[in-house]
């Protein structure tokens, strides 16, 4: 047994012995899911920009395909083609408040992972945990395909594909596939699959389960094998042009980018594209026939495909837009997957579409402007059972239940909370710069270097990565 397969028994143990009392064992779901050949020959690669603080420490880690910005450390972990993004992490100086609490931080947040196996997971955002206010750690955590960990420090966790975490501490759980948790602190939790759930303890409960087997076409994963269904056939049938940027070193930009816009080095590209000022288009994300109005952006791991923006959209990590019209300030959820299939998919200004959300239909559907939509929609009778507008969402004080969805609280807490983080994210990656003021990711990810890093090629450490340290 060589150094990388040991390493990889010991995340493993780990994990499971943290998930005991589900009796879930991680082995059959991770074991296959990648080659030794692609994490001993695959090189990963560090940015550095003058905008972004530039701390770097691997050790006794694979970081095969990985991609690393800001202050980040690994140690003990295995990262095949996961994205550890930190730009957003807290300076030392700011006050960090949480849970009534104004905590001055004294040094810069870091990213740390450790004895964790992450594989095509986004790593974002910064702790939203007050015990941790300068750590946002992973750690004992097993994550699969295109899962989302968001602001959430994780423990002893499992998380399957296209899961998503957002600003939740996670301790001991499994995280269904297809799943978003946004709960603040969540513990000892088995979430199953398809489960939508975002949670503000005393002031709103918003809970929506898939129906059984709705979700089969799309994401199973099953013991021993490989992640199927719809959503993985989708991204394959794409990953050519993503091998083609990856292979390229010297890369020409394909179109006009404004000079207040970012057009990510390692993002696909193809006719018959626009992108207006203000625009971030990260890496990883796919554009073909998009238009995105002033302001928008395309997050990670996105594809917007026969599309338009109209502008200031929020398209979050991981959404899909195939064959759609979006109008001004719509946010689209992580991961959500918007098909028009035989006909344009419309949705109306101020719109907002819940995170893993599937709406995917052979006839028209057109959304009203000012709509809550959620669930998976193929149709205007399941739009009806899925949607309700934001007008009403604010009258109601108690709760309701609609379908497969359950909401308790206060909906116009609700709708304040997401319309405000909608906000803050337009003005984090500069949708409303102008000129001088308001700057954001897509005019700071503009002057970003790329450097390779790579592993032992031969030998008992072959796979495995040297311990560098990487500062200014």
């Amino acid at each position: 047994m060589n150094a990388l397969e040991k390493l990889l028994q010991r995340i493993i143990q780990r994990v499971n012995i943290n998930l005991r009392e589900f009796d879930f064992d991680v082995t059959p779901f991770i074991e296959g899911l990648v080659s030794q050949k692609e994490l001993e020959t695959v090189h990963g690669f560090y940015t550095v920009s003058p905008q972004h603080t530039l701390d770097f420490r691997f050790s006794h880690s694979n970081l095969a395909g990985s991609y690393f910005l800001g202050k980040c450390r690994t140690t003990n972990a295995i990262l095949f083609k996961s994205d550890i993004r930190g730009d957003e992490l807290k300076k030392k100086g700011t006050i960090f408040k949480a849970a009534g609490f104004a905590i001055p931080l004294t040094k810069n947040e870091g990213i740390r992972i450790e004895d964790s196996f992450l594989m095509k997971t986004l790593v974002h955002n910064y702790s939203h945990d007050p015990e941790s206010p300068e750590r946002f750690t992973i750690s004992n955590t097993v994550s699969t395909h295109y899962a989302n960990i968001h602001g959430s420090p994780t423990d002893g966790s499992f998380l399957g594909p296209f899961a998503t975490v957002d600003l939740t501490t996670v301790n001991d759980c499994v995280i269904g596939a297809y799943s978003y948790v946004q709960a603040g602190e969540i513990n000892h939790f088995h979430i199953d699959c398809g489960t939508v759930w975002v949670r503000s303890p005393g002031n709103f409960n918003f809970l929506y389960r898939y129906p059984d087997n709705a979700l089969r076409p799309y994401i199973r994963f099953e013991p021993g094998r490989q992640p199927q269904g719809e959503f993985v056939d989708f991204i394959a049938s794409h990953n050519k042009e993503f091998d083609k940027i990856f292979a390229t070193v010297n890369r020409k930009i394909p179109i006009q980018v404004p000079d207040t816009a970012s057009l990510d080095r390692f993002a696909v590209v193809l006719p018959e594209t626009t992108i207006a000022e203000n625009v971030l288009v990260s890496q990883r994300s796919f554009l073909q026939n998009a238009s995105l109005g002033k302001g928008s952006n395309a997050q990670e791991n996105c594809f917007i495909i026969n599309s338009n923006l109209e502008g200031y959209n929020v398209t979050a990590h991981g959404a899909k837009l195939i064959d759609v019209d979006l109008g001004l300030k719509v946010f689209v959820g992580f991961n959500s997957f918007l098909r028009g299939q035989n006909s344009r998919l419309q949705i109306g200004k101020d719109c907002i579409i819940m995170p893993h959300t599937i709406i995917d239909s052979a006839a028209p559907i057109r959304i009203p402007p000012g709509s809550l939509v959620w669930g998976y929609i193929t149709s205007e009778q399941d739009l009806q059972e899925n949607s309700i507008p934001l007008e009403d969402l604010r009258k109601i004080t108690s709760g309701f239940s609609q379908g497969h969805i359950v909401f308790e609280g206060n909906g116009n807490s609700f709708v304040k909370a997401f319309q405000n983080r909608i906000m803050h994210i337009l003005d984090a990656n500069g949708a409303f710069f102008d000129g001088k003021k308001g700057k954001g990711h897509a005019q700071r990810n503009q002057n970003i270097s790329f450097n390779i890093v790579q592993p032992y090629a031969e030998g008992k450490k072959k796979g495995l990565y040297p311990t560098m340290v990487i500062k200014p």
